[in-house]
């Protein structure tokens, strides 16, 4: 296993029609193994980019992603994506949509089943194997998107958005689930979301991002994360300090979508 190393990222697209624009400018971070990273924004700051070079979606225009010392130069096994939509094979079943990951490996396919069942387990579908994906409720698809990621054994799991289409409760009923399985894998994690409190309650560290060209405006340590593994989240969220924390971040980004408003209505020259 290993961390993450960013250094000097600058990404820059080309519009067909001319012009370019910068989505990224010289964003740099070191992500230690097994931490729990989460990254925060306005839109266009270029999370999902930054997202998507880690992953070996995209190449960046400068700089370069690091896994421990081997440098990112495509997708591969040791990086795992967990998106917004699942993205899950529907008209499989709950089972093979986990075990496709190491079906395509070629693993044995009594150690596969073993996996499976043991990934079910950890995220609360026991009993749900032979269901269709099409059944299930948005919260449950999410949760057969977090066991297939982990049948894959990556190093680093990537989430783009992951919760972001769930009713309230669902959506923290799943952030507890994150948490369990970061501390329980001991895998590395990167999260994007637009949600302050979802950033404060599931990141070690949060990253908020400025756009225009996207970069790194400031970087917190937070507590919240271990907080919520041993009490209640509400309880956690109602602190002082977390109710501090995130007036501080969302006053920053309110800051930052009245600039770009500002910006937005400037006549073009």
């Amino acid at each position: 296993m290993a961390g993450i190393v960013i250094d000097g990222l600058s990404m820059v697209y080309t519009l067909p029609g001319g012009g370019d624009v910068h989505a990224l400018n010289d964003v740099s971070l070191d992500i230690k193994q097994g931490e729990i990273v989460t990254v925060l924004g306005p839109s266009g700051c270029g999370k999902t980019t930054l997202l998507n070079i880690i992953a070996g979606f995209l190449s960046p225009t400068e700089g370069e992603i690091r896994l421990g010392d081997k440098p990112v130069t495509g997708p591969g096994a040791e990086r795992g994506m967990v998106f917004q939509q699942g993205a899950l094979f529907e008209w499989l079943t709950v089972e093979k949509n986990v075990a496709f990951g190491p079906r395509m490996a070629g693993k044995p396919a009594a150690e596969t089943a073993e996996k499976v069942e043991y990934l079910l387990d950890i995220v609360g579908l026991q009993g749900f194997g032979e269901k269709p994906v099409y059944q299930l409720s948005g919260g449950m698809q999410q949760r057969v998107a977090l066991a297939r990621c982990l049948a894959n054994d990556p190093d680093v799991i990537l989430m783009d958005e992951p919760l972001g289409a769930l009713d309230a409760l669902t959506r923290e009923k799943m952030q507890g689930l994150v948490l369990k399985l970061w501390k329980e894998t001991g895998k590395t994690i990167l999260l994007i979301t637009h949600s302050v409190e979802e950033a404060l309650i599931l990141g070690e560290r949060l990253i908020v991002m400025a756009p225009r060209p996207g970069r790194i405006e400031k970087e917190f340590r937070l507590p919240f994360p271990d907080e919520a593994l041993v009490k209640p989240a509400r309880e956690v969220k109602a602190g002082a300090q977390f109710v501090e924390t995130r007036e501080e971040i969302l006053s920053m980004i309110w800051d930052m979508e009245e600039e770009i408003m500002g910006q937005s209505d400037e006549p073009q020259v």
